[in-house]
């Protein structure tokens, strides 16, 4: 081996013959049962960041574990067509390259851009993929948009629609005015606005007035061009200031229409004057409110979110209403939504019925892709129907067919599908599958698989002309379908029967509804056992948590906080790593202090840490379902991990190679004798505990315990405590115990590496070839090695009891080292007091060990009633452990370094004191920094006291 770990030197070459062999596929032996997980597809436009290097290294631990078990495993990989990020992307491509929009193309030829553009550079975050060793099967690589999955979705709608659950009409959706397109609420980013809330005078109509004698209501809007499309104006029906008005009108100013007072729950008595201007057409919440008292809604904007020259009024049923007066002021029409703000508020304080305005704090809606406000539209959109899909998949989840990980996510879905409305699947794009449906000169629609079908099915004749929908369907109507539809559905394919269900889902909890719900829905109506039983899609849902920055940010581009997860395998410099963060378009400003932080938090950028390291890592952080604060400095800890393990292996090569290893090695005796160590048995019992507590944290989807338990186990005992044990015996043991500690370093090694190698898969594969011939060990790949298995013989627990004694009596030893400040290679003299009879044994049993890692010289034992000269004392269990003082140190200068060291700490002290009592720090200090200054205090005096006490011992020597 290497004399230095160099994970850039082995991880790229050794994924290709990992991927070339075909390692990555289902084996096919099925008697150990199948295995299989879903990626959840990651954008086709998309890159890799730290939260599909931290899903895709819990799914790879998962399926490498799985594999080594002996089933026939299957990742199943792809990625989704992202509908809008796609044509948004490609849009801009042919504006700067051929000066065209999308419509100077038509759609054919743009349709043919974007398939050329996925051709040759969709597959980014697909070749990422490699870099972090995910051993997927490629071969298998799905598309949302390939020709099996197009299939699929184009059955799926159908079949929906024949079942009555899919439908047309007219309702409110999340309409982008940029993109013009519905969008879904996980497109849709909140963000925190100062704005105003505008309080304007409806005159009661009729002659009607109030309890305190006003002919008008007050009513209180953040959005004030809406009120152009109000239909109601809503009272709580408890509130008595306004009983005697509900029933009674209003005219609207400016349009000059009457419409109702109603009563409704929604209004909430003690905010404002308790009056609610209703604006169905435009509001989400208001919507519900016209429904419930059947108001006409007034759709009163363009899809440019512009005045409308007429408004378009509709019925709670979506029908078109043509008896009511639908006319609009002619001066605001063709009016930008934001102008007509200004231009509505400016005429009502004209009209005398501003009453006025204050400053408002609101959220206001985002779309996330083209950056404009939202808008709450009617239009025309395709549903499906979810209530009846619904109940079936929350029965999934509330009988245990369905678990979540950790299980409190299970009350979020609940709380989704328990009030759930009907799912907008269609979007005004040109990217994504065309809704298979039909339509003649009249409106009529027809839904089939094709036009062919249509004509058939309805015996339209060829001279009948039919218009295909224009608009695709939402992207996670077809990812919904992912479990079944990359098995080959709608065709019975014997992948469906062999990895159907699924066995574990992992995704964010952001999108438990838009697609963790959706999947469970489609999948139990469209997948039935064969005794009609519908069939889940999975059977647990592992919930992560997100990766933040370092100070629990949520990374983001415009915060310029993002990692790129290759960087901390690749390394990149300080100068790559500001360019990165800040890009070509941000504002100086923010560059300079992206810049300033970058310098200060990674001053000379990011050194190679290689994959192993960043996938334990990750592995380590993630606590079940909490956000993780990204940490450099455990990166860097378990970056010497991976150095740590590299130079135990080559100990453990170096002192093995070309030597007898016992049975099965290529240099082994038949019948040499072997005799195993306190040490090696010991190290064995530990190792089979390890392999019983890992398996249960895998399968409680505890990857930060699984992590630290390899952690403990490697460093700090087969590292730290057996190769140290392994020397006295390889430099003066018999043939047999040299033997014995071979083999047992050889065994012990190789089963570590099959431990590790979910986790670790290269730096364990790339030792474990040097490793297994010496312990007799075949195959081709380690991936493709059992699993450790728990084997409880070889856990000798008085070896293992014993063993631990004699570390705590070196232990205690190197404490006393430490405290007198001794140095290591001095032979010492111990004394034991309260010996017991097993004690006696351990101590004649293990010289050896006590010679070489304590350097005690003798050990002697005394009698009950004998004077023990000036001592420092450590406790083992019941017996003490006496070091004699005398001549062991220089008892002045001892003296004056504990002077030196105590005058330090007193001058700390004596700063912290000043500190807190003064007034004015304590005053503005926040409480954390005072406490914190408290503690330090503390400790301070703590360890002068300590100073203090070895002070008295050595007093006691000079007397």
């Amino acid at each position: 081996m290497e004399k230095t770990y160099n994970p850039q030197s082995i991880e790229q070459a050794l994924y290709r013959v990992w991927e070339e062999k075909g390692y990555f596929k289902p084996h096919g032996d099925e008697s150990q049962g199948n295995y299989c997980i879903m990626i959840p597809p990651p954008n086709v436009t998309g890159s890799l960041h730290m939260g599909h290097a931290f899903q895709d290294t819990i799914m790879d631990t998962l399926i490498r574990y799985q594999r080594m078990k002996g089933k026939n495993t299957l990742w199943q990989v792809g990625t989704d067509h992202a509908g809008i990020a796609t044509q948004m992307l490609v849009e801009r491509k042919v504006a700067a390259e051929e000066g065209k929009s999308r419509h100077d193309l038509g759609r054919e030829a743009f349709m043919d851009k974007v398939w050329e553009w996925k051709n040759q550079s969709g597959g980014t975050i697909t070749r990422q993929m490699r870099r972090l060793g995910a051993s997927v099967d490629w071969d298998r690589e799905r598309f949302t948009m390939d020709e099996g999955l197009s299939e699929a979705v184009q059955e799926v709608f159908v079949r929906l629609y024949e079942d009555d659950l899919i439908y047309r009409g007219k309702r409110l959706v999340n309409w982008d005015p940029k993109l013009h397109t519905a969008i879904s609420d996980l497109e849709v980013e909140n963000k925190e606005k100062q704005g105003h809330m505008w309080h304007f005078r409806y005159p009661l109509a009729d002659g009607a007035l109030t309890a305190d004698g006003k002919d008008y209501l007050i009513v209180a809007t953040t959005r004030p061009e809406t009120m152009l499309g109000d239909s109601a104006v809503a009272v709580h029906p408890d509130d008595e200031r306004y009983q005697s008005l509900i029933g009674k009108e209003i005219i609207l100013p400016i349009v000059n229409r009457r419409i109702p007072v109603v009563a409704d729950d929604y209004v909430d008595m003690e905010f404002g004057t308790g009056c609610v201007k209703i604006t169905p057409a435009h509001d989400f919440n208001d919507y519900e409110v016209g429904k419930r008292h059947n108001l006409p809604m007034f759709n009163i904007l363009t899809q440019d979110a512009a005045i409308r020259n007429v408004a378009e009024v509709v019925n709670v049923d979506g029908s078109l209403n043509t008896e009511l007066d639908a006319s609009l002021p002619s001066r605001y029409a063709g009016m930008d939504r934001f102008k007509a703000r200004d231009a509505v508020v400016a005429e009502f304080e004209t009209l005398g019925l501003l009453e006025k305005i204050e400053p408002h704090g609101l959220k206001v809606p985002y779309g996330d892709r083209s950056g404009v406000v939202i808008e709450p539209l009617l239009t025309d959109q395709w549903y499906v129907s979810v209530k009846p899909l619904a109940k079936t998949a929350i029965e999934a989840v509330e009988n245990g067919d369905i678990k979540f990980v950790p299980q409190q996510y299970e009350n979020m879905y609940f709380s989704w599908m328990r009030d759930i409305q009907d799912w907008c699947i269609s979007r005004q794009l040109w990217w994504g599958h065309r809704i298979p449906a039909w339509y003649d000169d009249s409106g009529k629609v027809y839904v089939g698989r094709n036009e062919a079908e249509v004509r058939a099915k309805h015996n339209l004749a060829s001279d009948i002309a039919l218009r295909q929908d224009d608009d695709v369907l939402d992207t996670w109507f077809s990812s919904a379908l992912w479990t079944f539809s990359t098995l080959g559905w709608p065709q019975q394919t014997p992948e469906l029967k062999t990895f159907h269900p699924t066995d574990v889902l992992v995704t964010g909890f952001d999108i438990i509804f838009f697609w963790v719900a959706r999947m469970i829905m489609m999948t139990m109506h469209f997948i039935k056992d064969e005794d009609g039983t519908p069939q889940v899609p999975f059977k647990t849902v592992y919930v992560t948590g997100l990766i933040r920055d370092e100070q629990g940010n949520k990374m983001s581009k415009s915060k310029g906080n993002v990692l790129d997860p290759l960087d901390m395998i690749d390394g990149i410099d300080l100068e790559s790593l500001v360019g990165k963060r800040t890009g070509n378009m941000m504002q100086p400003q923010l560059a300079a202090k992206i810049e300033k932080s970058t310098r200060k938090e990674f001053a000379d950028g990011i050194e190679a840490h290689g994959t192993d390291a960043l996938r334990f890592t990750l592995a380590a952080m993630a606590s079940t379902g909490r956000d993780i604060n990204w940490d450099m400095k455990r990166l860097d800890g378990y970056r010497s991990f991976c150095n740590k393990l590299w130079n135990a292996s080559r100990y453990v090569l170096m002192n093995t190679e070309d030597q007898d290893c016992g049975p099965n090695s290529p240099n082994g005796k038949a019948g040499g004798e072997m005799q195993q160590s306190l040490a090696d048995r010991w190290i064995t019992g530990l190792f089979n505990q390890t392999v019983k507590t890992f398996e249960e944290h895998m399968g409680a989807y505890r990857f930060d315990l699984a992590a630290n338990t390899l952690y403990e186990f490697t460093w700090n005992q087969f590292c730290d405590w057996y190769l140290e044990l392994t020397k006295p015996v390889l430099q003066n043991g018999s043939e047999a115990e040299q033997r014995g500690t071979r083999h047992t370093l050889v065994t012990v090694l190789e089963q570590l590496l099959r431990l590790m190698h979910p986790l670790m898969p290269y730096i364990t594969e790339t030792i474990w070839h040097r490793v297994k011939p010496l312990a007799g060990v075949e195959g081709e790949t380690l991936m493709l090695a059992a699993f450790p298995e728990y084997q409880a013989d070889k856990v000798d627990t008085e070896a293992m009891a014993d063993l631990e004694w004699v570390k705590q009596v070196i232990v205690a030893v190197r404490n006393i080292r430490a405290e007198l400040n001794i140095a290591p290679s001095k032979p010492l003299n111990a004394l034991l007091r309260s010996v017991s009879a097993r004690d006696k044994a351990r101590v004649e049993a293990n010289q050896t060990f006590f010679t070489s890692l304590a350097k005690l010289e003798s050990m002697t034992i005394l009698a009950d009633g004998d004077n023990a000269p000036m001592s420092t004392t450590q406790l083992v269990g019941e017996m003490e452990l006496l070091i004699p003082m005398a001549g062991l140190i220089d008892v002045a200068a001892e003296m004056a370094r504990i002077d030196k060291q105590l005058d330090k700490l007193s001058g700390e002290v004596a700063r912290i004191e000043g500190k807190l009592s003064n007034e004015g720090f304590v005053a503005k200090a926040p409480a954390t920094v005072i406490d914190k200054e408290r503690s330090k205090m503390a400790d301070l005096k703590r360890d002068m006291d300590k100073l203090k006490e070895q002070q008295a011992e050595l007093a006691k020597l000079e007397a």
